[in-house]
């Protein structure tokens, strides 16, 4: 048995060890840490109740707009108030423009470095790469440019953790040609600037990114007008056509090449998604990526989400408690007097182990995914069955609990977000155009009470429960999507959805894991 550790994970949003054993070249156990106390719910307490709106979209600085909406309606359900459906749009859009900023930035930066490697596109001819470009359907690029600059970036030893062994890794496969290599890279610079394209329309409509100031309790501060909207829509554009041209032909053109990663990577095979994009109802469930549990072991089918189901242990981490597991509404999150160290035999991570009726669960694009694609939902079921087609696993969704799935669900979330945010810019477009009457905001009027905000982040299920008395917050909790998949083990020794995840998973270099940060970084955590 070998040790192998990745401390701190990088490019992710956060702070991460890893820690596997690997026997015969396979993970065989795992402890997934996270190594960051937070401690945001200390910091509301006594505060009024729409101050957790600005200050709990500091818990994260790629998905602020997430944890701004579920804060809103957390305060929205405790004192009785239903944001006006002017504003139900409105936060849509604003979501989904986040969704898609993310989803693009944990694609090409975040990730990608898994599975290209820059200095195979120094071996690409230019002339090839144009050819293949097109033969994939994915857009062309100055290449020429682009290995220019690689070249330089190499032979500078500017290339951060790929000149430190990571070059040369067998991990990546020989079949793959030098020149979809370079067409990635060209495109994870292309990607810098739809990035920003998303966080404008973020800005445009939340007076500015990452921490944006409009959706607060009761509805939304911005008030849209078709001059504003006809700017949100270019932009909107803009990304949801790179998409299609470049994201979708990108991820369908590399996935052939890693088709192992459909057999291994999937964990407990449990998904959790309270679902996110509000119809008019603002029911969960009719949601436009409903809320829905699936539980594998039950065979793929889904069944309607129930809060009401979540535990959370702390018995292995480092954080204070008296045994006892305690739903969210009335959780604490005490840290200890004095740190203990890190020992994976008993107290090893800062996040909570939260359970849905005694499981641990996967959240994130995948768990949305699959739940929407077993609810029927038309356009992610036809975007599934399109990419199970191409490769090569027509009508076997449970193909999808895997390391490849969790990959490819992101993206072709982004693509059904990107036809989604054309729709509801229109739909508001033509409602002002007609003279409706829309209502934005309604003020916040009871002083007590005690409520939940359900809402997706790009990363997964994420809820606020506040307990409001006398007008003051006298509790906050927050259980994150990190929350979920980076949770250490519980009080009967289930592993966290990631610690499944890496069990099994092949590894070449114990010393160099990268098929296990492949693992981490597929759960943008």
């Amino acid at each position: 048995m070998v040790k192998s550790v990745i401390d701190p994970v990088t490019r992710i949003e956060g702070h991460l060890r890893v820690e596997c054993e690997v026997e015969n070249g396979v993970i065989t156990d795992a402890w997934v840490s996270g190594t960051l106390f937070r401690g945001m719910e200390t910091i509301m307490q006594g505060r009024d109740p729409s101050d957790a709106y600005f200050i709990s979209q500091r818990i994260c600085g790629v998905c602020p707009i997430s944890h701004g909406h579920a804060s809103s309606m957390s305060a929205e359900s405790a004192l009785g108030v239903d944001f006006p459906g002017g504003a139900r749009l409105v936060r849509n859009l604003i979501e989904a423009a986040e969704f898609l900023h993310s989803h693009i930035l944990w694609f090409y930066t975040l990730a990608a470095l898994d599975y290209v490697n820059p200095a195979k596109a120094l071996e690409a001819d230019i002339a090839a790469t144009y050819d293949l470009a097109q033969a994939a359907g994915t857009s062309t690029a100055n290449f020429a440019a682009v290995q220019s600059r690689i070249k330089t970036l190499v032979e500078g030893g500017d290339l951060s953790i790929f000149t430190n062994g990571y070059l040369d890794h067998p991990g990546y496969p020989e079949d793959m040609p030098a020149e979809l290599h370079l067409i990635a890279v060209a495109h994870y610079l292309e990607a810098l600037e739809v990035q920003a394209e998303a966080a404008q329309i973020i800005a445009l409509m939340g007076g500015k990114f990452p921490h944006f100031m409009t959706s607060i309790p009761g509805g939304t501060a911005w008030v849209p007008t078709v001059e504003k909207l006809d700017d949100v829509l270019f932009r909107f554009k803009r990304v949801h056509d790179w998409i299609y041209s470049t994201m979708i032909p990108d991820t369908l053109a590399i996935a052939p090449f890693y088709k192992d990663a459909l057999t291994y990577g999937g964990g407990h095979g449990n998904f959790l998604a309270w679902g996110v994009f509000d119809s008019a109802s603002r029911e969960l469930p009719d949601r436009y990526l409903p809320s829905g549990a699936v539980f594998t072991s039950k065979g793929l089918s889904v069944e309607e989400a129930d809060e009401g189901k979540i535990l959370e242990y702390v018995d292995h981490t480092w954080l204070n408690g008296d045994g006892k597991a305690l739903h969210p509404s009335e959780g604490k999150t005490v840290p200890p007097q004095a740190f203990t160290g890190y020992d994976p035999k008993t107290e090893y991570s800062w996040a909570k182990a939260p359970r849905y009726d005694g499981a641990a669960m996967e959240v994130g694009p995948l768990a949305r995914m699959v739940v929407a694609y077993l609810k029927g939902v038309a356009p992610v079921k036809t975007l599934i069955d399109t990419a199970l087609e191409a490769l090569g696993a027509a009508g076997k969704p449970e193909v999808l609990v895997s390391l490849l799935g969790r990959i490819a669900a992101r993206n072709l979330e982004a693509a059904v977000i990107a036809d989604w945010s054309l729709e509801w810019v229109t739909e508001l477009i033509e409602t002002i155009k007609s003279g409706e009457k829309l209502e934005f905001h309604k003020p916040l009027k009871e002083k007590n009470g005690k409520g939940a905000g359900l809402w997706e982040a790009p990363r997964g299920a994420l809820g606020h429960w506040m307990n409001v008395s006398g007008g003051k917050i006298a509790n906050y909790q927050v259980c994150t999507p990190s929350t979920w998949d980076l949770s250490p083990r519980d009080a009967d020794g289930i592993r966290g959805p990631m610690e499944e995840a890496l069990i099994g998973v092949p590894v070449i270099d114990p010393e160099r894991p990268i098929e296990a940060g492949r693992i981490a970084r597929s759960f943008d955590p």
